[in-house]
């Protein structure tokens, strides 16, 4: 069973459509990346999915339940980091953990202590002292700290040092572990290419690519660089986009299997060749573009 499955998901404020027709499947126990720039609808979609919003046409189950009958249901069995992280700021931060954990109803107290000090983050202060990063901590912790079936987190590396966000990478690859499903909104690639094993990309409020990682790397161009003996100027193979030519030293991207090039670069006896791994980076960008109009219909939806 799919630990989310949408079918023609859509959220339209007035002549705004925020997402549109959006059909996604997260396989159970899978760590799973939900890529797209900001204004994108990954927020609106993940708080459709949490029952905060009602969706205006489709439907979408959470854990096999129903998105609109079953929030409440959905709630109790989903770790919800929100992109809008609001706390109780007079509180110091082991209370509210500690509130939170008895409306559960769940002695969390062991993995609380183990994630703050994972996290290095001070338990004892008041949350209004708290800076942006460590509100971020807490709001994780409140997340993790009842090892739910299912983790549904909205931009969760947000003002995290880098040494803090390989801590919780490492956090939820062993929740991924354990079989838990983890859902993660990022609009940076490094971290969902680490991370995940599967990648939807939504843009403008529409889904445009839905894939594993391994899969999107054999699309994706290879970065080439090498150079030409004097006086030669061959003909470029199919496969070959080229992005730069001064004198004899071309530098390009590859498209494809790699061998068809390394007989190419050999029967040419060119030399200084440079073949770089898969970049990722140039394939998502041209998802990210907009050139046909298709962002305009979505205004500025999160």
């Amino acid at each position: 069973m799919d630990a989310v499955e949408t079918h023609g998901l859509s959220k339209q404020y007035g002549a705004v459509r925020a997402v549109e027709s959006l059909d996604l499947r997260v396989p159970a126990g899978s760590l799973f990346g939900f890529l797209g720039p900001n204004g994108a609808g990954k927020t609106t979609t993940i708080r459709m999915l949490m029952g905060l919003l009602r969706p205006s046409a489709g439907v979408a189950t959470v854990l096999g339940r129903d998105i609109r009958r079953a929030s409440v249901e959905i709630r109790r069995r989903v770790g919800y980091l929100p992109g809008d992280l609001r706390l109780y700021e007079n509180l110091i931060g082991r209370a509210l953990l500690d509130f939170a954990a008895r409306t559960r109803g769940i002695d969390c107290h062991a993995e609380i202590g183990r994630l703050a000090e994972q996290l290095e983050l001070d338990l004892s202060r008041r949350i209004r002292g708290y800076s942006r990063g460590m509100k971020q901590k807490l709001g994780l912790i409140m997340a993790l700290m009842h090892r739910p079936e299912m983790l549904i987190l909205d931009e969760p590396t947000t003002a995290l040092d880098p040494l803090v966000q390989h801590v919780l990478y490492d956090e939820l690859r062993a929740a991924a572990a354990r079989g838990t499903t983890v859902l993660f909104s990022s609009h940076v690639l490094a971290e969902v290419e680490s991370l995940c094993e599967q990648v939807a990309i939504v843009r403008a409020g529409r889904l445009v690519e839905h894939d594993r990682i391994e899969n999107l790397r054999t699309r994706a161009a290879r970065r080439i660089e090498f150079t030409l003996a004097n006086g030669q100027s061959p003909e470029l193979p199919a496969g070959l986009r080229l992005r730069t030519r001064a004198g004899g030293r071309i530098i390009g991207a590859w498209s494809g299997p790699v061998q068809p090039l390394v007989r190419w670069l050999a029967d040419t006896g060119v030399g200084d060749v440079t073949i770089g791994p898969p970049d990722l980076e140039e394939l998502f960008l041209a998802y990210y573009g907009s050139n046909d109009g298709a962002a305009k219909s979505a205004g500025t939806a999160a």
